[in-house]
């Protein structure tokens, strides 16, 4: 008998909490691809691989390590995915996003997700850090498909505001008094695993998309079902195919996004107590 899915993101939350000695982690962040600089700056940090928390699945791609942190950044108690699940690897939508609804449960309210894409457009060169404002969904699939919990959220969640402006605002801001420049773009998010061809590569500039990638988008439609607040940052790895007449390989988007990872890294440090600051003056 299939477990519901409440069941299950409860079960694993308690089975975190029970780990965590006490903390109380006030924001998760998702890293992607070669991009785990956070990861060392998390002080005192919990390890739990993903293979001990209920429910949760293994992470099978390179560059991810599969283990959850939790610890302390910037003074802030945090929680942090040391590689994600990606649905290419076979899984359901459910469960790829079931960390998002973990931490919900867990009463954490801000979520981080970075990852390493593929820049669509010409200005988005190898290195570019690239905040997300607004995605494409062309995976061929919604992870809200199905019934729906209202322990979780509505039937019909709007999507106006899925990555939140202020949280956007403040990135720019931090970026700015760090001397870096962040980019502006749209989000396509694909199956994979394959790269794309230069023909989808130009059809999807023309419908807006800038940067490519096959994970974050189902993270950041569950968690804005939850009722979390997401900030999203691309690590453009590579220019999209047909852009130039190299192939796509992967151990080159893994060194690219360790490179480009240690400044975003850097500015995330920063952010976390900027972002909850930001909720704080909400409330």
């Amino acid at each position: 008998m299939t477990i519901p899915l409440y069941d299950r993101a409860s079960e694993a939350s308690r089975y975190i909490n029970a780990k965590t000695r006490g903390r109380n982690p006030r924001l998760a962040i998702i890293l992607g691809s070669g991009l785990g600089g956070v990861a060392e700056a998390i002080a005192d940090a919990i390890d739990i691989p993903y293979p001990e928390i209920p429910h949760f699945v293994s992470s099978t791609v390179e560059g991810h390590d599969g283990k959850l942190l939790i610890g302390t950044c910037g003074g802030i108690e945090i929680v942090a995915m040391k590689g994600r699940f990606h649905f290419y690897e076979g899984y359901s939508m459910e469960e790829v996003t079931l960390p998002v609804r973990v931490f919900s449960l867990m009463g954490i309210r801000s979520l981080i997700i970075t990852n390493a894409a593929g820049g669509g457009s010409s200005h988005l060169t190898p290195g570019t850090l690239m905040v997300i404002k607004d995605h494409i969904n062309l995976m061929g699939d919604n992870p809200l498909r199905g019934s729906n919990d209202e322990r979780f959220g509505t039937r019909f969640p709007d999507m106006t505001s899925i990555y939140t402006p202020a949280y956007i605002d403040a990135a720019h801001e931090v970026a700015r008094d760090a001397g870096t420049t962040l980019a502006n773009g749209v989000y396509v998010g694909l199956r994979g695993p394959s790269y794309e061809t230069p023909a989808e590569v130009r059809m999807m500039a023309k419908m807006g998309g800038d940067a490519l990638g096959m994970s974050t988008v189902p993270e950041a439609i569950v968690a804005r079902h939850c009722g979390m607040k997401v900030l999203a940052i691309s690590c453009i790895t590579n220019s999209a195919a047909g852009l130039n007449r190299e192939e796509i390989k992967h151990q080159e988007v893994m060194e690219v996004g360790e490179r480009a990872g240690r400044t975003l890294s850097s500015l995330i440090i920063q952010l976390i107590p900027r972002l909850l600051a930001l909720d704080a003056e909400v409330v």
